[in-house]
């Protein structure tokens, strides 16, 4: 049944709509549109005065429908809803319609055509907004127990955050011992402290936490449930036979299942594949080596003590030579992308390197220095000016082994000459790239990735720590390169997140989803096939499709798919899409 007491809201939007829209005129026009009963325009609707006019008019007027015609209901949805439901107004009886980027935007210098395409645009959504119906938000319980995935520097930050706020945290790491690629560093730049010393006791903290359960050697295998109420299924390998002869293959895997609310991916990065780089000698000549390599002679832990050896003869080398973005920015060869943490630890592995053979020589290749953050391009600078490393700027094109020494070919752009080392080892700084089995965690998540295999965020600057699917949330550089610093932040900001859900006392979900017709729904089961949200089933008595409301958001991919018109969308209906075609032709 269409409303007849609608409200429409014109914004000027400063000049964005006001400069190619005569917003005015369409105000006026539209107060004689059938179900009109009320028209005005305003600077900025979204400030608190155009919302008072909201509030005002609903009251005064008797309003029983809104349309708010301004920027994209992505910006301010969800803050017209709210002064809707102020003065007393279902706020799903509210309707946006984008008269900026859909219309003021791409059709600037057109200010004719471009009136009419707003007031055209503005009359289809009255047409929507008229046949309406109230509807009240889905409530779902939660479950506040959190998995975190990944027991790196990111796993350990945010299962920690989220532990002392109270809340039970289930974290899983692939690997035998916690840590990640930090325990495998000599030392942090800019300071040089020991990343071992600094991690040992967040891993103190994290195994002795009471309210944190650690799964070493254990994958998650499955995710079923939607935000708020997570079913995970986790594989857990059996260390030691405990005294049990093992039998030849003895399934030695244990499963978990657990209840969460939400989940923190925090699964981490590896290097560029050293098959990959032989042109540098990498995996194929033993002087050369990658920068996780170096940074493990470096710690007195690792293989040699703590000093710099050569590989193949245990010799102190004299001359080292660093080759940096050796797979980075070179989508020919490795990757286009920069993995941005390279110049920072190549400045530090070369300190470290003089600090430990005074008379030695380092030598760094690099394209640019990308030195971004606080005291990051002063540290680079103390490299090359109290530590005396040379810096090359240029790429290397050749590395053979020659007469005992590793010789680098290469080239120096800012003197025009061609360099030949004779290096007694090379430290090659290797693109960053994702976990191996990120695309797969990825799917079983349903979350999404980028090209690279990187988790893609909700949003890049608006929600950087969110993921596609609520509830599930980013940490580290398993989403992208990330220092040390950032990726300690931004699981701090994960965690964060994880606590906000945590904090509501029960969920609250759209009721913008789908629905079934019962009397035309014949149980096909091609909907069910297509939800990518696992929000449908067929009935087992019933045998028609259901939809799991708290499941769903909205896509309308079963809308498409349904051959019999079955399945709607709430306030999308085939009767008010129609209406809004037959109010423009």
């Amino acid at each position: 049944m269409r409303m007849r007491r609608i409200g429409v809201f014109v914004c000027h939007c400063g000049h964005n709509i006001a400069g190619t829209v005569d917003v005015e005129g369409v105000a006026e026009r539209l107060r004689h549109y059938p179900g009109v009963a009320h028209s005005v325009d305003y600077i900025y609707m979204c400030s608190d005065p155009g919302q008072d006019l909201i509030k005002e008019a609903i009251r005064e007027k008797g309003l029983d429908g809104v349309v708010v015609a301004a920027c994209s209901p992505a910006m301010h949805e969800a803050t017209f809803r709210r002064a809707v439901a102020a003065a007393g107004l279902n706020p799903y009886q509210y309707e946006s319609a984008n008269i900026r980027e859909q219309c003021s935007w791409p059709h600037e210098g057109e200010g004719e055509a471009a009136t009419l395409k707003a007031e055209e645009i503005i009359k289809t959504m009255v047409e929507k907004v008229g046949r309406n119906e109230p509807l009240s938000p889905i409530s779902a319980p939660l479950t506040r127990r959190a998995l975190v995935i990944g027991g790196g520097i990111a796993g350990l930050q945010a299962a920690l955050d989220i532990a002392d706020a109270g809340h039970p945290v289930i974290l899983v790491e692939r690997e035998a011992t916690l840590g990640g690629h930090m325990a495998q560093l000599s030392g942090t730049y800019l300071n040089f402290e020991a990343a071992e010393d600094l991690l040992a006791s967040r891993i103190e903290k994290v195994t002795h936490h009471p309210h944190i359960q650690v799964l070493t050697q254990a994958e998650v295998e499955e995710v079923s449930g939607y935000v708020g109420n997570f079913a995970v299924k986790v594989g857990k390998q059996r260390t030691g036979n405990q005294g049990i002869r093992e039998q030849e293959g003895e399934d030695l895997s244990t499963e978990f299942t657990f209840d969460v609310g939400a989940i923190v991916v925090a699964t981490g990065y590896e290097l560029y594949p050293k098959e990959k780089l032989a042109e540098y000698g990498l995996g194929r000549l033993p002087d050369v080596v990658d920068g996780l390599e170096f940074e493990r002679m470096l710690s007195p832990t690792g293989p040699t003590g703590g000093q710099v050896r050569r590989p193949s003869d245990g010799r102190v080398p004299r001359e080292v030579v660093f080759v940096q973005c050796a797979g980075s920015r070179d989508p020919e060869r490795g990757v286009g992308y920069c993995s941005k943490i390279c110049c920072m630890y190549t400045a530090k592995q070369a300190m470290m390197y003089k600090q430990q053979v005074p008379d030695g020589q380092a030598y760094v290749f690099y394209i640019d220095i990308r030195s971004m953050g606080k005291g990051y391009d002063e540290f680079v600078q103390q490299a090359m000016e109290e530590y005396r490393v040379l810096y090359l700027r240029g790429k290397v094109s050749k590395v053979f082994q020659q007469d005992g020494k590793v010789m680098v070919w290469g080239s120096d752009t800012l003197s025009g000459m061609t360099v030949e080392v004779p290096a007694d080892l090379v430290v090659l700084a290797t693109a960053v790239v994702p976990h191996a089995g990120a695309v797969e965690l990825a799917r079983r998540l349903r979350i999404a990735t980028d090209e690279h295999g990187f988790y893609t965020e909700a949003h890049p600057k608006l929600r950087p720590v969110e993921s596609s699917t609520a509830g599930i949330f980013l940490a580290g550089a398993g989403q992208g390169p990330k220092d040390i610093p950032e990726t300690v932040a931004q699981a701090s900001g994960a965690a964060a997140k994880v606590l906000s859900l945590f904090a509501q006392e029960e969920l609250i979900h759209d009721p913008l989803v789908a629905t079934v017709d019962a009397e035309l729904c014949s149980g096909c089961g091609v909907c069910v096939e297509v939800c990518p949200y696992e929000a449908r089933e067929i009935h087992p008595v019933w045998d028609i499709a259901v939809v799991k409301d708290v499941l769903c958001q909205g896509c309308g991919a079963c809308v498409v798919a349904c051959p019999n018109k079955a399945s709607q969308m709430r306030n999308a209906t085939p009767i008010q899409l129609m209406s809004m075609i037959d109010a423009i032709v």
